[in-house]
C-alpha cells in the first residue's frame, strides 16, 4: 500500500498535547513504569513520531474506561483514526482480596485514601498474582483505524504518551483501568477499615490472610502498638537509655595557646602568648561549683 497517498499530517487546533516539550514523557514512577512497556518493543521511528504526535496536540480525545482505553488520533485522513488500547479487568473476586489486604495494612489505605499511590503497591498486588501494570505487550489489545498494519503504529505510540500523562495526573486511572474507580475503591476501604464483620458480611467470607508486608509497611509492623497514656508519659524520655559521660580529658591548661599560631605584632605577638598562660593556668585552678 503507497501510504503516499494520504499526503501530510493534518494539523489540529484544540488537541491534547502532552505537557512535555521535549526529553522524556512521564514524571512519576508509574507513568515511567507504564512506559516502559511500550519502550521495550523498540518500535523507532513510530515511537519517535507517536512521541511527536503527542505534543503537536494530534490526540483529539482519550477515555480510560474499565478495560479499555479509547482515543481518537488524527493523522493524515480527513477523519480520524479510533484508537483503542485494552487490558485485562481484574474480577470480582480478585478486587475483593484486593481490598481486604489494602485495608489490612494501614500504610496502604491511608496512601490511598490520601490519594497517592505508593510504589510498594506494585509489589503487593504482583503478590496477590494481579500484576498493577501490563507486563508484556501480549497483555494489551491494541487496535487502531489506520491503513499501518504495524502493531503498535504512531497513532498507539501517542496514545500510549498521552494515558502516561493522564497516570502522572491521576495514578486512580491506573485501579480504573484494571476495573475499579477511585470512588469505589475507596468507599470499599473505608468500610473495610470501619469494620471487619461488614467487610465479611458484604463478601460471604472470612478477610484474606494479607501477605508479608512489604517496604514501610514491614517497618511499621514492627511497631508495638502503646496505649495513648503510656505514650503520653513516655514522651520526653529517650528511646534507648544515655550513655554514661565520659571521663574528662586531663591536658595541660594551655594547651589551646600551643594550638593556636602565634598572633601578629598587632596583637602583642609572643608576648601575648606569655601574659595569656598565666591566666589559663588559674583558669584550671579554679575549683568546680
Amino acid at each position: 500500500m503507497n501510504f503516499r497517498q494520504y499526503g501530510r499530517t493534518r494539523p489540529v487546533e484544540g488537541g491534547l498535547k502532552a505537557r512535555s516539550e521535549r526529553g522524556a514523557i512521564g514524571e512519576t514512577w508509574w507513568s515511567r513504569r507504564f512506559l516502559a512497556v511500550l519502550e521495550s518493543l523498540a518500535i523507532g521511528s513510530r515511537l519517535t513520531r507517536g512521541r511527536s504526535y503527542a505534543r503537536k496536540g494530534q490526540v483529539l480525545s482519550l477515555i480510560v474506561a474499565p478495560g479499555e482505553v479509547t482515543a481518537s488520533v488524527q493523522g493524515s485522513r480527513e477523519e480520524p483514526y479510533e484508537v483503542s488500547v485494552g487490558v485485562a479487568r481484574f474480577s470480582a473476586a480478585v478486587w475483593a482480596r484486593i481490598e481486604e489486604v489494602l485495608a489490612g495494612q494501614a500504610i496502604y489505605s491511608a496512601r490511598l485514601l490520601a490519594g497517592d499511590v505508593p510504589p510498594d503497591l506494585e509489589e503487593l498486588l504482583a503478590g496477590l498474582d494481579a500484576p498493577l501494570f501490563p507486563q508484556a505487550v501480549a497483555d494489551l489489545r491494541m487496535r487502531c483505524t489506520c491503513p499501518d498494519h504495524a502493531v503498535p503504529c504512531k497513532h498507539l505510540a501517542a496514545t500510549f504518551y498521552l494515558l502516561a500523562e493522564e497516570f502522572d495526573e491521576d495514578p486512580f486511572q491506573i485501579l480504573h483501568w484494571r476495573g475499579r474507580s477511585r470512588d469505589d475503591l475507596l468507599s470499599r476501604l473505608r468500610l473495610l477499615r470501619g469494620g471487619g464483620v461488614e467487610g465479611t458480611r458484604r463478601t460471604g467470607r472470612a478477610p484474606a490472610r494479607p501477605p508479608a508486608p512489604v517496604g514501610a509497611g514491614a517497618a511499621l509492623a514492627e511497631v508495638a502498638d502503646t496505649p495513648l497514656a503510656d505514650a503520653v508519659e513516655r514522651f520526653w524520655l529517650p528511646p534507648q537509655p544515655l550513655p554514661a559521660r565520659p571521663p574528662t580529658l586531663e591536658t595541660e591548661p594551655d594547651l589551646l595557646l600551643r594550638q593556636l599560631p602565634t598572633p601578629g605584632p598587632a596583637l602583642g605577638g609572643a608576648g601575648l602568648v606569655a601574659r595569656l598562660r598565666p591566666a589559663y593556668e588559674a583558669f584550671a585552678e579554679t575549683p568546680e561549683p
